[in-house]
């Protein structure tokens, strides 16, 4: 086998499209075998539609595609039992687990003082929590194993930053980063790297449905893609209006890669420089 991962395996939640199906194509270009999780079905606080049992399907025969292992199950970032019952299955087929993508994660729209507790609740439990319970999972045999590894946690720019809108999925953002340094901290002595992605804008069903557009775009009534893509190149300092899932898969690999084999507690941005504070208009 050839590939910067050959001989490994890795899992990946959120899996079923977006960032998640990016991750486990690039991940098997690079001779991973894949364990890929997905909640599929709405959360109905989430004004945007989820992805389905088709998605994930479709997300496991292109990965399969590669000719590497693929296990796909429906689970939900939210039970750890069921988390656990994956973790199970797939150190039952593959006999280890190397890599971990924590990327599952869901956002809602609105001031803070208007968010429902539904809204609070369900963002958190997902977006931090369920990084948490992904973790507590699948790393112990990592651990046990002694032969090191890799944690990536999806974050955002949200998570170094303040979004106005979205004061709950700032927080939990926010927390997977805190998570991040304190994994990283805790799991070095086993050899286990841990460092969290922070992404801008991504072009995936999150950032491209009408409550996204709005929310960026306050004051344009009803935007359609064309023209919210002209006004997000404000949010960011290079002049694009978002980036691509592959440039976030690309990053993760590198950190799941022996390439970053001493790289470990970073916070990554891939943000077009979105986080700098003073930009010049495009």
């Amino acid at each position: 086998m050839t590939g910067r991962l050959a001989g490994r395996v890795v899992v990946v939640t959120g899996a079923a499209r977006g960032q998640g199906r990016s991750h486990a194509e690039r991940f098997a270009e690079e001779g991973a075998d894949l364990v890929l999780l997905d909640h599929c079905a709405q959360v109905d606080s989430v004004p945007y539609p989820l992805a389905t049992p088709a998605d994930l399907a479709e997300t496991a025969a292109l990965a399969g595609k590669h000719g590497h292992g693929v296990l796909a199950v429906e689970a939900d970032v939210r039970d750890l039992a069921a988390l656990e019952s994956v973790r199970d299955t797939a150190l039952e087929r593959f006999g280890r687990i190397d890599v971990v993508l924590a990327n599952a994660g869901v956002g809602s729209f609105g001031p803070a003082l208007e968010l429902t507790e539904q809204q609070w609740d369900d963002v958190v439990d997902i977006d931090l929590t369920g990084v948490w319970k992904t973790v507590r999972a699948f790393v112990p045999p990592m651990v046990t194993r002694g032969d090191g590894g890799s944690v990536v946690l999806t974050s955002s720019v949200a998570g170094l930053v303040a979004f106005l809108n979205l004061a709950h999925y700032t927080a939990a953002k926010h927390g997977v980063t805190g998570l991040m340094k304190a994994l990283a901290v805790e799991l070095a002595p086993h050899r286990i790297r841990v460092n969290s992605l922070h992404p801008t804008t991504v072009d995936t069903p999150m950032i491209d449905n009408t409550d996204a557009r709005k929310l960026f775009l306050p004051g344009v009534p009803d935007p359609d893609r064309d023209t919210a893509a002209e006004l997000m190149k404000s949010l960011n300092a290079l002049p694009v209006p978002w980036v691509e899932s592959i440039d976030v898969s690309n990053a993760a690999l590198w950190l799941a890669s022996d390439e970053a084999r001493y790289i470990t507690g970073i916070a990554l941005p891939i943000d077009a420089g979105a986080t700098a504070p003073y930009k010049i208009p495009h």
